[in-house]
């Protein structure tokens, strides 16, 4: 069999398993593996011969992707969510929010205003946008509804503020596009910065904007003395303390993005225990969701690396940068319509997964049109943010749904005790 047509096949496949809600994980690695037994035990030309298919899958599989995931710099992905969950465990992440409140919510719109303030805050010490939407969907939403915020307002802040962790370093995508393209992770991560730290000052201001033409959308709550607001500051010298450990060290060249993970989740874990915030059974949630979480990335890596040699082998990413490149469009019009599939993907697809689907392919491409792949690893993950939100679909909308969800509920077991107890 043609091996392009093969491979062509094999893409088809690996889309109907995502559509019939198959696990990321399991579609890549079987399409691949699959994929390499029939690469090689169906030699176009050549009589078949299974068996050399098989050896030749297995010896690919008995070593890549231990490769893969025993890597040093993927190992700063669960040093990095590792100081995530100390720092959300100590209640960092409700003293980000509590001083952003205090110094924003006399401004028109301020509550969510505080609140995109500490997405972004706590963005920059879990590196997860889902994490970062379900972790303030906790603290902000029922905040914003006591206060009479439009509901959709109080929902749609936070889940576009969780995308911030998706670009704001530390950020897991970042680190894999990184590993995935051969890129410096240290110089992805400093990157993103900029950019994450405008977006969220956008969404401020498009609040502000929005507030101030309708007052009703967003009440103001109580004003707050100059005195609050100055003795809120206390509560951030942690995640700043944090920020300068992983960012200064970067910045300074001084370590590596493995190194600045391994400092973070011990600062993090240090700075709670000193300050008496992380009880015995909150080092073990955060060990053990670490463990969840890093699990479930290395295995959508492990699938990814099957599913890579086997795209690689066919040829089916030179056919396809070969396809975009003899389109009569200049390089900013091939750009757009790259822009264009990513936010539709990221519709209904996790942000990991159509990162590691799409590399193979449009790395060539991109390096093709002479555009910098530090550059487009900042674009391609903001494209993905932007699809975490989009109907009909968006994952942050499911994530903050289940978290607004647990909110109401508990809500009405606490109104059905007041009103038994009366």
């Amino acid at each position: 069999m043609d091996l392009v047509t093969l491979g062509a096949i094999g893409l088809c496949i690996m889309l109907a398993l995502i559509a019939l809600r198959v696990p990321l994980a399991y579609a890549m690695g079987a399409v691949g593996f699959v994929g390499l037994i029939a690469a090689f035990g169906f030699p176009e030309g050549r009589p078949v011969n299974l068996m050399r298919g098989w050896n030749v899958a297995w010896s690919y599989i008995s070593f890549e992707p231990y490769s893969a995931v025993s890597s040093y710099t993927l190992i700063a992905i669960p040093l990095f969510l590792l100081m995530g969950f100390f720092a959300f465990y100590a209640g960092f992440t409700r003293d980000m929010y509590a001083t952003a409140r205090a110094w924003l919510s006399g401004m028109p719109g301020g509550l969510a205003m505080a609140t995109v303030a500490g997405c972004a805050m706590f963005a920059a010490v879990s590196g997860s946008s889902m994490a970062t939407a379900a972790a303030m969907g906790k603290l902000a939403v029922p905040e914003m509804l006591k206060a009479k915020y439009d509901k959709g307002l109080a929902t749609g802040v936070v889940a576009a503020g969780g995308t911030l962790g998706a670009l704001i370093p530390p950020s897991i995508l970042m680190i894999l596009y990184g590993i995935f393209t051969e890129q410096s992770v240290g110089k992805l991560l400093m990157a993103g910065l900029i950019p994450g730290l405008l977006t969220a000052f956008m969404y401020m201001l498009m609040i502000f904007v929005r507030a101030t033409i309708n007052p009703k959308w967003a009440p103001r709550p109580a004003s707050v003395t100059w005195g609050e607001r100055i003795g809120s500051l206390k509560g951030t010298w942690s995640v700043l303390i944090l920020f300068v450990i992983v960012m200064g060290g970067l910045y300074a060249g001084i370590v590596t993005a493995t190194e600045a993970a391994a400092m973070g989740a011990l600062g993090a874990w240090v700075l709670a225990m000193v300050s008496k915030r992380l009880s015995l059974a909150d080092n073990k949630s955060s060990v053990l969701e670490t463990i969840v979480q890093t699990s479930s990335i290395f295995a959508i890596v492990v699938g990814a690396k099957l599913f890579v040699g086997f795209i690689t082998i066919t040829g089916i990413t030179g056919v396809f940068a070969g396809f975009f490149i003899n389109m009569d469009l200049p390089p900013i019009g091939i750009l757009l319509m790259l822009s264009l599939m990513y936010i539709i993907l990221g519709t209904f697809m996790d942000p990991l997964g159509i990162m590691l689907l799409t590399l193979p392919v449009v790395t060539p491409v991109v390096q093709s049109l002479g555009y910098d792949l530090i550059w487009f690893g900042v674009i391609m993950v903001k494209l993905l943010e932007i699809g975490m939100i989009t109907p009909p679909l968006g994952l942050n909308v499911f994530v903050l749904k289940g978290v607004v969800g647990a909110i109401r509920s508990n809500l009405k077991r606490s109104s059905g005790a007041s009103h038994g107890s009366c």
